[in-house]
């Protein structure tokens, strides 16, 4: 299958440091229950009214980078954007993926992803707002890894 996340070319070699997700061996197989699970409700406030089906990765990013990171280990890095907010993707071995990457379209390709700041949720958690969409993402994605397909 072909991907359209940045870095989902070099994503076969990750494999989960954890088996809190069943059904998800590899960030891709986490790219595609995610797919269908992202909506309006886990999209940041600020950009929910842009949020569509066909965008289903807008205002994702922090908090599928530190569910991605809970599954797969590594470090979660920030790309500053304007506006002074951080775009957020992982870092698992050497290996760069965002799997948020699409909700910036073309702009995609203009992204920078070495030399940005380490992230860290205990920052990025301190807005309930953000921390209360990552339990609710995180307990969807449980629920779904837990049923066949």
């Amino acid at each position: 299958m072909l991907y359209h996340f940045y870095g989902w070319e070099q994503t076969g070699g990750i494999h989960p440091v954890t088996d809190q997700s069943p059904s998800v061996h590899s960030p891709r197989d986490l790219y595609d229950l995610l797919s269908r699970l992202w909506c309006a409700d886990t999209c940041a406030p600020r950009l929910r009214q842009d949020w569509t089906p066909e965008n289903k990765t807008l205002g994702q990013c922090s908090i599928t980078a530190f569910l991605a990171q809970d599954i797969f280990g590594g470090k979660v890095y920030g790309i500053l954007r304007p506006g002074g907010n951080y775009h957020c993707y992982n870092v698992v071995d050497g290996c760069c993926f965002d799997l948020t990457s699409e909700q910036f379209g073309d702009e995609a390709n203009e992204l920078v992803y070495e030399g940005n700041p380490e992230q860290f949720r205990e920052v990025h958690f301190a807005k309930e707002e953000k921390r209360l969409r990552y339990e609710q993402l995180k307990r969807m994605l449980e629920e779904a890894s837990a049923r066949p397909k």
